[in-house]
């Protein structure tokens, strides 16, 4: 979140606001444009498909007429007519005569493309030509034969050649001029199913034509097996499509085109491009206006905002005269006036504060001094009696080291490299382990590269003499104090130290430990940092949560916590900037 604060300006503020307004804008006329150009696409293309629909029902009709105008012509031939009517009164007609009407039929269809094959039948539905075929019941069902003699000579269709699906059938019935339009026979024909085939309208488009039985016709699918049904599933499964019908009143055909609708918008891409362009343009425009009509507004209150932002620094400076509006301009004129009365007064208070913290600091020292001289004295004492004069020359110059680096002073004094603490650290030891011998231990594991880092003097020595008297020497088994010291990533890995690095600090000892109560009651006391104990344990870990406080911040001395268990052992652990030794 902080990383995006920066980018949280009024000018930036300003700048978004117009060019979402812009954004919106452009977007709403451009989702209206599309929409219409796309819809009016699909309008256009719909309305196409269906002039080419009608187109289509016009050739069907066209082709149904130009049969109908050939069985036409063999029906009113003189000759056909006049053998027929012979046929209907005498029952029966000479072989010359129908090899006469093979000829005159084959004659007339020879100038029709399509009819395969035209038979003729009486009206007792024998069979006249061919020769050697069955009767006209044996070729189409007695009902078509009603509704052809119902239709009194027009030409009706049938459908599909039960017989060979490569066909199709139409019948009309030969009515006799000369007999009052008897019935004088009929008529079957015979077309070639490739003869309603419909004109390929392209690899996108889908053409069926049925009859007014709903029976497949023609379609140029590949597979012109599949029913209406099966093609529309194909045809959904294949995305959004357009279907469109359109029916015969001559022959009662239905032309049904369906068509893909990414078909019907292929310029809609092209279109798209060219507003996203224009879009694009338009938003680059309106930004460079934008940017530098936000800046100009808001370039007077950024430059007062960083004179005020160089308060953090402790001194605030004039705010130079702007030729910007009239607000602004009392705004800097308010400011100036109270920027010499303001410099005094933050120079008193931070003088005041640094003084009391420098004090607060000393006193912390003061006080924590004698608490470790008081424990060292404490513990010579007790070794007097029972070390050799030699042991006791060497305790006396390990106490005074001790004493040495509790009471120099230099310039930063306070501060110490970690392997001076460190050595002062083993110098205590050396003097606890005369007291207590073999019995207390102390194991060292410290990262060598942190050896120069700086830190408060006497920040670790508490912890470790707190572990050794208050936790161990009341034990009788062997007591071991481990002190690590490590450097840690943000992710709590142990890493190469470097500046953006902390480094963490683990004091854990095998003593009786603390019951959960006493550690709740430790927690609480630290809590409560105006209440610092004067004497004891409480006094020296309180002591020591206020310097990281006073040293670090709050954040670092809140983090100083401390696990228990009774009869296993004590562990603290705290984390500190890292700090190289400074020049």
């Amino acid at each position: 979140m902080k990383r995006f604060r920066k980018y949280n300006t009024l000018r930036n503020q300003i700048l978004a606001v117009f060019l979402i307004a812009m954004l919106v804008v452009l977007s709403i006329v451009s989702y209206l444009i599309f929409n219409q150009v796309a819809s009016m696409l699909k309008d256009n293309a719909r309305e196409q498909i269906r002039q080419t629909a009608i187109e289509s029902v016009g050739r069907y009709d066209s082709l149904f007429e130009q049969l109908n105008l050939v069985t036409k012509q063999i029906m009113t031939n003189d000759t056909v007519q006049a053998l027929m009517l012979e046929e209907a009164n005498n029952g029966a007609i000479s072989f010359s005569e129908k090899q006469e009407l093979i000829s005159i039929t084959s004659r007339i269809q020879a100038n029709a493309d399509g009819i395969y094959r035209v038979d003729l039948y009486g009206p007792n539905l024998s069979n006249i030509i061919p020769l050697d075929g069955p009767n006209l019941n044996g070729q189409v069902p007695v009902d078509t034969i009603s509704q052809v003699e119902e239709a009194r000579g027009r030409l009706v269709w049938v459908g599909v050649d039960p017989n060979d699906d490569n066909y199709f059938l139409l019948m009309r019935r030969i009515s006799l001029l000369n007999d009052n339009f008897s019935n004088g026979g009929y008529m079957l024909i015979r077309v070639m199913r490739p003869y309603f085939e419909p004109i390929n309208q392209g690899m996108n488009q889908l053409t069926v034509v049925r009859d007014q039985f709903g029976a497949l016709i023609a379609t140029n699918h590949q597979n012109d097996q599949m029913s209406l049904e099966e093609l529309r599933e194909e045809a959904a499964s294949q995305g959004e499509y357009i279907e469109i019908n359109q029916t015969s009143r001559a022959t009662g055909f239905t032309v049904s085109v369906f068509t893909p609708v990414e078909h019907l918008t292929e310029g809609l891409p092209v279109l798209r491009t060219i507003i996203l362009i224009a879009g694009s343009v338009g938003i680059v425009v309106f930004f460079i206006f934008s940017f530098g009509l936000s800046t100009y507004i808001t370039k007077p209150i950024n430059r007062l905002t960083e004179t005020m932002r160089k308060a953090h620094e402790g001194v605030l400076t004039l705010t130079p005269e702007s030729v910007a509006s009239n607000e602004i301009n009392e705004l800097n004129d308010t400011y100036n006036q109270l920027v010499e009365h303001t410099n005094y007064l933050i120079q008193m208070v931070y003088e005041k504060e640094l003084i009391k913290s420098q004090t607060e600091l000393k006193a912390l020292q003061a006080q924590i001094n004698p608490h470790f001289l008081f424990n060292t004295l404490n513990a010579l004492y007790w070794s007097l009696d029972e070390k050799e004069e030699d042991e006791l020359s060497d305790m006396v110059l390990a106490m005074s080291d001790l004493f040495r680096y509790t009471i120099t002073k230099s310039k930063d004094d306070e501060w110490v490299m970690l392997r001076d603490e460190i050595n002062h650290l083993k110098d205590y030891m050396t003097i606890m382990k005369m007291r207590f011998g073999e019995h207390i231990n102390l194991i060292l594991d410290v990262d060598h590269d942190l050896e120069t880092v700086r830190i408060p003097k006497l920040l670790i020595q508490p912890f470790v003499e707190n572990a050794i008297l208050h936790g161990l020497t009341e034990q009788e088994a062997a007591g071991v104090v481990k002190l690590t010291i490590a450097a840690n990533s943000a992710h709590g890995e142990r890493v190469v130290p470097t500046d953006a690095d902390l480094i963490s600090i683990e004091i854990c000892d095998n003593g009786k430990g603390m019951q959960e109560k006493d550690l709740a009651k430790l927690h609480q006391s630290l809590a409560e940092e105006s209440k610092i104990t004067t004497k004891g344990t409480g006094m020296a870990l309180a002591n020591i949560k206020k310097r990281l406080a006073l040293y670090y911040g709050k954040t670092y001395a809140d983090q100083l916590v401390f696990t228990s268990e009774p009869n296993v052992g004590t562990t603290v652990r705290f984390t500190i900037p890292y700090k190289e030794e400074m020049s």
